[in-house]
């Protein structure tokens, strides 16, 4: 059980179990168990494309160690099939096919009922299991799987079961996660590992528990859509950063809590199935070892709760005040620490030092419980002297003054000798030499066999304390859910604190501010910034944005380098960090809340898919046209430049004037400046365009955002020249685009004509639905209208 969750840069592998099931109507169902956090969540959808985008999207969230798939391969048409997915794109993931029976919906729900943490009516199971009936039979064979594997089973009602997870939340398709470069950089082969500052993940992972650093991930990938609980985190940051006293209290009493704490709370939720005596060999101690350091670690973070409800004692901020109820004020807590207590002893703390971990283990358990075990102590003890002691005669004997007994966990005690005392000449006695650095690593027969009687003893320690803690376990069992519920917490704080405040309060005073929540109200953001670039580039422009129901697309212009692709990054990063309850790098924002986000951004060919550039747009456009939602934001860097220009410019013009009819959120970056004709025609489209001015025949980026068109004269053909191409090519290429231009300039007049009065009512309309989002007196909205009026009038 342990094994599989450690491991892994600073213990962050992957400890999720998943299991993948669909039927012939493209449904599919998933349950991931996390090992670590004893939790189980279960969705079921319709797969709405052929490569399983909306798979892979949860398969990428959730980071799978195991992928769980049934061995019949049937599936839907024109689909591949769940197996051969798994083969195709997460080969480097272990794959278990377990029999079709094992995948039982029946035995899932009888499972969920029994093992979930809160009444499976809250989580809306009673009346509709049936109709979810993928999502409960991939549960049962990864529970199946787990207690098998593990030889385990899992106590009752101690997991925490989320149904339809990823339907709680922003649903971020994994090219789009790949695209805004939210957990990792897109060239970060190009930046070499000391830029990891160039994802939104690496620049919040200020968290110092693991279990923090996964909820701060989990959060990115999968932000919040729920208002009041955005707005309660929002409250909590803006308390924490306006009171030091709470903030650095909060800082150094979550220090006190072990890292590991929300596993080893967890550890509870897993019960070992029972072994006979013949069994019992260095495994049983091990797990013995791993019960017991469970148990240490629980004491040390129950002792720092006292601490943690004095810093919260006065905190003001619904999510504090909340959890100073929920953990503070319950006595369970202070029920299982008494019983703690009244069998381990009050000095044994965690500790990280090996040979001090091992010590506190063997001696966790009071003096005089068990009269073995007392006997195992007084040998761990004598044999623990005999090493010191033998140091002690090597050291006079071979004249050895820094000789130094180093211990690890793998090999026990072993000597550490500067290679300068002995100048090449080791005594014989000295067996397993090892140069290390400026040391020789070594043992010798007397120690080796130490070494072994030592190890025994501690062995037959911590079987005897297993045995005098069963009482004690049992107890902790029993209120499993409040451990689970205070791992929770202290990740949750660890995110808020240590990641969110700590970033916010290390940038300058008021470059990061509060968003602000609609329900159906525009998307507004005054000099927005983006939150990674902003931090490499000092000079760093900042730039506004609005949508609204009567102005819906934004089509943004410019040559290429002017900042386009960095500007929509921008917006839909800001989006991010506002839902997920943290502040943004802008003056002011006003949001209205997004439930999917969706983006078409880069090209390249993708061989190992037979894919070409275009092809590979195109099949992320239909994605998104198939998917996108009233409250999407979709962002569009560049469509249709990779076929024939013709081809091309149908394509994007008819994508536009489909995304134009839905109520969706839509900001598209081009080159093709035929495109702003479409604000002629439609008065929801408007037409930005990035700064640049012509000097010498170089372009002058500005980076700065401006209405309307900006036609910057024959920009390509500057870069051709610049690039090297002959006078004589460039000057014919000017005289056939100087005809393409006038007759484009002809046919918009025509237009600009023809739909002026229908302009006119849409940009009052706007002006009308940002008066009902304002936040003004009733004074200033009745002066606003009247202006309003006069001016249409």
């Amino acid at each position: 059980m342990e094994d599989e969750v450690e491991g892994g840069v600073g213990g962050e592998r992957s400890s999720f179990v998943i299991s993948l099931i669909e039927n012939r109507a493209k449904e599919v169902g998933v349950a991931a168990f996390d090992l670590r956090s004893a939790s189980l969540h279960l969705s079921q959808y319709i797969e709405t494309s052929s490569s399983y985008q909306n798979t892979k999207t949860l398969l990428h969230f959730y980071d799978a160690m195991v992928i769980i798939v049934p061995s019949n391969k049937f599936a839907p048409d024109g689909m591949i099939g769940v197996s051969e997915l798994v083969d195709k794109f997460y080969s480097t993931t272990k794959k278990v096919v377990m029999a079709r029976g094992c995948f039982d919906d029946t035995k899932g729900a009888l499972l969920v009922k029994s093992l979930a943490a809160k009444e499976p009516s809250a989580l809306g199971l009673d009346t509709s299991y049936k109709q979810y009936y993928l999502c409960l039979a991939a549960a049962a064979a990864t529970v199946k799987w787990i207690e098998a594997e593990k030889g385990v089973i899992v106590t009752n009602h101690s997991l925490m079961v989320t149904f339809n997870g990823s339907f709680d939340h922003v649903n971020i398709d994994a090219t789009s996660v790949q695209n805004l470069e939210i957990i990792e950089p897109l060239n970060s082969s190009l930046w070499g590992t000391s830029n990891k500052k160039r994802s939104v993940f690496h620049m919040l992972k200020t968290t110092r528990t693991i279990g923090g650093t996964r909820l701060l991930r989990a959060n990115l990938l999968q932000p919040l859509k729920d208002i009041e609980t955005i707005n309660a985190r929002l409250d909590c940051l803006g308390e924490l950063l306006s009171n030091e006293e709470l903030f650095f209290g909060l800082t150094q009493v979550l220090r006190k809590f072990p890292k590991e704490t929300d596993r080893v709370l967890c550890h509870f939720c897993f019960k070992p199935k029972k072994v006979t005596n013949q069994v019992l060999s260095y495994d049983t101690s091990k797990k013995s070892q791993v019960l017991i350091s469970s148990i240490i670690l629980l004491k040390t973070a129950l002792e720092a709760l006292p601490l943690l409800s004095k810093v919260l004692k006065d905190a003001k901020s619904f999510v504090l005040g909340n959890i100073y109820k929920s953990i503070c004020e319950n006595g369970k807590y202070a029920s299982i620490r008494k019983s703690i207590c009244d069998v381990i002893d009050e000095d044994v703390l965690h500790a990280r030092v090996p040979f001090v971990a091992r010590t506190q283990q063997c001696f966790a358990v009071k003096a005089g419980i068990d009269g073995l075990l007392d006997v195992a102590r007084r040998s761990f003890c004598d044999t623990s002297e005999a090493i010191h002691n033998l140091a002690n005669k090597y050291r006079e004997d071979f004249h050895l003054p820094n000789l130094k007994i180093p211990f690890n966990n793998r090999q026990g005690f072993y000597f550490s000798i500067p290679r300068r005392d002995i100048n090449g000449n080791l005594p014989g006695k000295f067996i397993q030499v090892l140069k290390h650095g400026n040391n020789i690593h070594c043992s010798t027969l007397e120690l080796a066999s130490l070494n072994v009687r030592n190890k025994s003893a501690a062995a037959e320690c911590y079987v005897r304390t297993e045995l005098c803690l069963e009482g004690l376990v049992d107890a902790i069992r029993k209120d499993v859910s409040v451990l689970t519920l205070l791992a929770e917490v202290l990740c949750l704080l660890d995110m808020l604190v240590n990641s969110f405040a700590h970033t916010i309060s290390t940038k300058p005073v008021d470059r990061y501010t509060t968003p602000e929540f609609t329900e159906n109200g525009p998307l507004a953001i005054d000099s927005g910034r983006h939150p990674i670039l902003e931090s490499i580039h000092n000079d760093f422009i900042p730039n506004n944005i609005f949508l609204s129901e009567a102005s819906n697309m934004v089509i943004v212009m410019g040559p290429n380098m002017s900042g386009k692709s960095t500007y929509l990054q921008q917006i839909c990063l800001i989006v991010i960090l506002a839902q997920i309850g943290c502040y943004v790098p802008a003056r002011f924002a006003s949001l209205r809340v997004v439930d999917r986000i969706f983006t078409r951004m880069g090209t390249g060919d993708s061989l190992e898919c037979n894919s070409s550039t275009f092809m590979t747009e195109m099949r992320e456009t239909s994605f998104v046209m198939q998917n996108v939602s009233p409250r999407s934001l979709i962002v569009m860097d560049e469509l249709g430049r990779a076929t024939s220009s013709a081809d091309g410019f149908a394509i994007a013009w008819s994508c536009c004037e489909h995304l134009v009819s839905l109520k969706a959120y839509t900001i598209f970056a081009t080159h093709m400046e035929n495109l702003s004709e479409l604000s002629t025609i439609y008065p929801n489209v408007k037409i930005l365009h990035f700064d640049v001015d012509v000097k010498n025949n170089r372009l002058d980026f500005k980076f700065q955002l401006k209405d309307g068109i900006r036609h910057v004269p024959h920009y390509g053909l500057l870069l051709a020249g610049i690039a090297g191409l002959p006078s004589s090519v460039i000057e014919t290429a000017r005289s056939i685009t100087s005809k393409i231009t006038e007759m484009e300039a002809r046919r918009m007049e025509v237009n600009c004509m023809e739909y002026n009065s229908i302009q006119m009512v849409y940009r009052i309309a706007q002006r009308l639905i940002c008066l009902k989002y304002s936040n003004q007196d009733e004074d200033s909205i009745r002066e606003a209208l009247q202006n309003l009026k006069e001016s249409y009038i």
